[in-house]
């Protein structure tokens, strides 16, 4: 059963993801706490490892062949986010979990009010 309901979640986070261009953080992390009861920081470090291989393979690449990629300013940022991640992740650790869970929270609460009302 917990395997039909991992697919699912993923399926769901993936169309998402190709539908709006959201990070699976937008779906998978809050999914993972609210409906599989994982820590928040348990549901940050699960989706890193979800969104790793098929968020650079098969969404680049259609993403890519329809010219949608800016392919320099990508590496450059992609050099960026790797060590921003590494160290994003190191400050998370040192943070209690409910702290986290209203960070995150805050955070998507905020960029949905920008997306919402300033053009």
């Amino acid at each position: 059963m917990n395997i039909i309901m991992y697919i699912l979640l993923g399926l769901t986070a993936g169309i998402v993801s190709g539908l709006l261009g959201l990070g699976g953080g937008a779906v998978l992390v809050p999914a993972l706490v609210f409906f599989f009861g994982l820590t928040q920081h348990q549901a940050q470090g699960t989706t890193l490892a979800i969104m790793l291989p098929p968020v650079f393979i098969l969404a680049v690449l259609r993403y890519y062949y329809a010219g949608h990629v800016k392919v320099m300013m990508a590496i450059f940022a992609a050099v960026g986010l790797t060590v921003g991640a590494f160290l994003g992740a190191q400050i998370a650790q040192q943070i209690p979990d409910a702290n986290l869970k209203k960070l995150f929270g805050v955070f998507l609460i905020i960029i949905g009010l920008k997306m919402v009302f300033i053009k």
